[in-house]
């Protein structure tokens, strides 16, 4: 069975050549089938969110020992998925995900579900951070404030947050020792 190869892939950004005789990357300048530099920001597949190797390659999925650019690999995923995308489809309301009774952004939840990674950044991290959005509340409304609509959860968020700050702009003897 012959490898898959895609000679008019960018190795750099994953752009495929929307002409038979294109010789370079529109999107990033770089001449297809030529390593990316090392300092480049290199592609990211789709679908498993993994970033190409420094040659611009993945190793296949499909052919032990060959390497593959990034179109050719997403393309591989038909064969090899991460996941159940399918029934993670259904849980799909727009663009966010219900989960009983919580929601939250589908592309955040898929990502987690197929990386494994739960920080996976701060602006991530502040879409469903309490601790977050209590230093939020805080700042936009003061320590104790009379919220319509307040929450338990948010309040003991606050609170915490609170205690935390108090205990941080104590001045007073540090201790040494510990």
């Amino acid at each position: 069975m012959p490898v898959p190869t895609a000679d008019l892939v960018c190795l750099q950004c994953g752009t495929v050549a929307t002409r038979v005789a294109a010789t370079m990357c529109r999107r990033c300048g770089l001449r297809f089938g030529d390593a990316p530099p090392a300092f480049a920001k290199l592609a990211d597949c789709p679908v498993c969110y993994r970033t190409t190797d420094g040659d611009g390659r993945l190793p296949s999925m499909a052919h032990r020992g060959f390497r593959v650019d990034i179109a050719a690999h997403a393309e591989e995923h038909e064969r090899f998925p991460v996941g159940d995308d399918t029934w993670l489809e259904t849980l799909r309301v727009h663009d966010r995900i219900r989960i009983g009774r919580w929601s939250a952004p589908f592309d955040l939840v898929r990502r987690y579900l197929v990386t494994g990674v739960v920080d996976a950044g701060r602006n991530r991290l502040a879409q469903h951070n309490a601790i977050v959005t209590a230093m939020t509340q805080i700042q936009r409304w003061g320590r104790d404030p009379d919220v319509f609509g307040d929450q338990e959860e948010w309040r003991a968020a606050r609170d915490a947050v609170t205690t935390l700050m108090d205990r941080y702009h104590a001045r007073g003897p540090i201790s040494r020792t510990g």
